[in-house]
């Protein structure tokens, strides 16, 4: 699979996150960024490999490379008790997000943020490199991740290192500016259609509802409620460690 634009060509290089197998540049064009990329390439032992436009064209679909791409190899994922041992735990989990663009948008604002980890069901949108790196402005490849079969049995197993999990679910929940988010916590984030499966919502210490300033009465984007959870959370921390 391939990745494209400097942006997410840089990202999967500098995160480690997937082998890279090779780099493809247009020589025609001149760029500190590809002169930068470069040079990590050779200290990583990945080829470079200089090509006209045409040839970059060949090898990408589209016309968003801006003359350069990477062939990749797939997502590493890490243990999920990995991400529990963090110093202090802000764990994102996502599940049931329909739309890759939406997927990779939640998690720029969650790593933005400073989100620790992500955990997703082994069927998610992260083997959709090109789409999810771009849409998410490298976060993707930054964010330690760990994919699982059953996201419910991670959020069990999280209770044993004090980690609490929170639902953004509107049934029986608290308003997020009143729950005490500086603990640490996984916020578990549903798609609009589906939400959340009952294995999380069951095992979870309490939902949250972000209170709307109108009358409208349907959900917001997986990327939106992903940005004000995440935000919300970066705020009490700050605001907790200022004193």
């Amino acid at each position: 699979m391939t990745v494209e634009g400097s942006i997410s060509v840089k990202a999967v290089l500098l995160s480690g996150s997937r082998d890279v197998e090779e780099i493809y540049i247009d020589k025609t064009k001149k760029s500190k960024d590809f002169q930068f990329i470069a040079r990590e390439a050779e200290k990583r032992g990945v080829k470079t490999v200089y090509l006209d436009s045409d040839g970059i064209s060949g090898i990408v679909n589209g016309r968003t490379h801006g003359g350069i791409a990477a062939k990749v190899g797939e997502r590493k994922y890490s243990d999920p008790e990995l991400l529990f041992r963090a110093e202090r735990p802000f764990i994102a989990l996502l599940e049931g997000i329909e739309d890759p663009y939406n997927f990779g948008d939640a998690l720029r604002s969650l790593y933005a943020a400073g989100a620790t980890g992500l955990i997703v069901p082994t069927r998610n949108w992260l083997d959709a490199a090109q789409t999810v790196v771009k849409a998410s402005a490298g976060a993707s490849e930054y964010l330690m991740t760990a994919s699982c079969e059953e996201p419910g049995d991670a959020v069990e197993v999280s209770k044993k290192y004090g980690i609490k999990t929170f639902c953004a679910d509107r049934r029986d929940a608290s308003p997020i500016y009143e729950a005490d988010l500086t603990v640490p916590l996984i916020i578990a984030i549903g798609g609009e259609l589906r939400g959340l499966s009952r294995k999380i919502t069951d095992r979870s210490d309490g939902n949250i509802y972000i209170p709307y300033g109108s009358q409208f009465r349907n959900s917001l984007s997986a990327s939106a409620a992903s940005a004000v959870c995440a935000f919300e959370i970066m705020r009490q921390r700050q605001q907790k460690d200022a004193g």
